[in-house]
């Protein structure tokens, strides 16, 4: 615990290092929480205030969080949550530098993969209890309640899943000839399919790119999130079932097989590119992309004239020698500072409540984390939407849970970039990878 303690507060104070002067002035306004910073005893007829961070998300994810967060105020007189939406970018850096300090907000939302970080640091309240005697963990898939929870102890509470699939432009099929993909969530197309497709496509003509096969090149949690299914997609994997190495996993044969065929698309094949043109997939210049479940209603949204069945169509993601998907995304905790530990989890409790998870999944049409939501809308039975659903109950694994979790996916972004960008060599690759993870594992103990 020594160790852990010490790195979040090592790694929270190079971040303000980073920051500078921003992060001084940055969170005057949000220092002062429902906590009464004198000691002295409340009123009892004041409200109780709460203060709830949270990264900012598409536009629909924000609308449902204002209106879940104005129902909840409205219902509960006594108590006032104040939400505050940061932008994804600044808000790790955010949320480590405030708890660091000891002040963080009440209520949080968590990546799930970075999980094990803040509880191993002490940094969140075990919702253990609460979860068990009203959370209704039976209503949660499998791979969803073990994304949430560390060391046998449940510390978040989940409002939606993720899910990714395969998106594609049916004119660019149908001009290269190419048969659509089925749409059964049990039968997508395998890698070998996928790459033979986007040769035809690419041939089509120069400035058309036959496949982005996992989200380019992004900063962030995006790569490690978009590409780990590759390596187990083809048996592979990045640490052994109880996260102490990487060596035989990240570097096994079926990982190097995994990471050469990346890197072939790129670098042999030429079907996909590092650069793409804004909005590629829907002006006809991308002939597949893999994209998460959010991104169905926001496609429609952003572009009315791209039409689902006319123009593009989802299929389930490819599959090496198995199927598989990611799961986890961003789940509600309570910091292990706050004052009003039961009144913060009335708040969670509503927003993640069946009735509260079905008002979100209304509005952003996300795949929900509960069975019993799922049921509620006959849409997630039926096509595209089954697909995401499917995959996320049947298919999906988490992203490993360790303390050392931000050294193994800024490993995983490195060694992607480096076969795919690079064109180094994939096992040379895999070996510095290897390395820099086991370095971090072996020093939490």
């Amino acid at each position: 615990m020594k160790y852990k303690l010490t790195a979040i507060y090592v790694l929270a104070a190079l971040l303000m290092l980073t920051a500078g002067i921003y992060s001084i002035f940055t969170f005057t306004s949000f220092q002062e929480t429902s906590r009464d910073k004198d000691g002295g005893m409340l009123d009892e007829q004041a409200k109780i205030h709460l203060t709830f961070w949270r990264n900012k998300g598409t536009e629909l994810e924000n609308q449902a969080y204002e209106e879940l967060v104005a129902d909840f105020n409205k219902e509960h007189p006594t108590i006032e949550v104040e939400m505050v939406p940061i932008p994804y970018g600044d808000y790790e850096l955010k949320l480590r530098t405030e708890m660091a300090a000891g002040d963080p907000p009440d209520i949080l939302t968590i990546d799930t993969p970075t999980l094990a970080l803040y509880a191993s640091a002490g940094g969140l309240l075990s919702l253990d209890d609460y979860m068990r005697q009203e959370g209704h963990i039976e209503d949660l898939a499998t791979p969803t309640l073990k994304g949430i929870t560390y060391e046998d102890e449940i510390y978040l509470s989940p409002i939606a899943e993720s899910s990714v699939a395969l998106f594609y432009n049916i004119h660019l099929f149908k001009k290269a000839g190419v048969p659509l993909p089925s749409k059964n969530p049990h039968d997508p197309l395998t890698w070998d399919e996928v790459l033979e497709a986007a040769k035809k496509i690419s041939a089509l003509a120069p400035d058309i790119t036959g496949i982005d096969p996992a989200q380019g090149f992004p900063d962030g949690e995006s790569p490690s999130y978009f590409k780990m299914p590759i390596l187990w997609q083809f048996g592979g994997d990045v640490l052994d079932l109880d996260n102490q190495t990487a060596s035989g996993y990240l570097n096994s044969p079926a990982s190097l097989k995994a990471l050469q065929f990346y890197q072939d698309l790129y670098q042999k094949h030429e079907v996909a590119n590092v650069e793409l043109p804004e909005e590629a997939l829907e002006t006809d210049r991308l002939g597949m992309t893999v994209l998460g479940s959010w991104m169905v209603e926001s496609l429609s949204m952003m572009n009315p004239d791209f039409r689902l069945g006319e123009d593009f169509g989802i299929t389930a993601l490819p599959k090496g020698s198995e199927q598989a998907v990611p799961n986890g995304g961003w789940s509600l905790g309570i910091s292990s500072e706050t004052d009003y530990p039961d009144e913060a989890w009335e708040f969670i409790r509503y927003v993640t409540s069946f009735e509260g998870a079905k008002k979100y999944v209304e509005i952003t049409g996300d795949v929900p984390a509960r069975y019993s939501v799922a049921e509620a809308f006959p849409e997630f039975n039926e096509y595209p939407k089954n697909i995401f659903v499917e995959q996320a109950q049947k298919y999906s694994r988490n992203r490993p849970i360790t303390p050392a979790y931000p050294v193994v996916s800024e490993a995983v972004k490195a060694l992607f970039e480096d076969v795919g960008i690079g064109g180094k060599d994939v096992k040379t690759s895999a070996e510095e990878a290897v390395n820099k993870i086991n370095e971090e594992l072996n020093d939490l103990d």
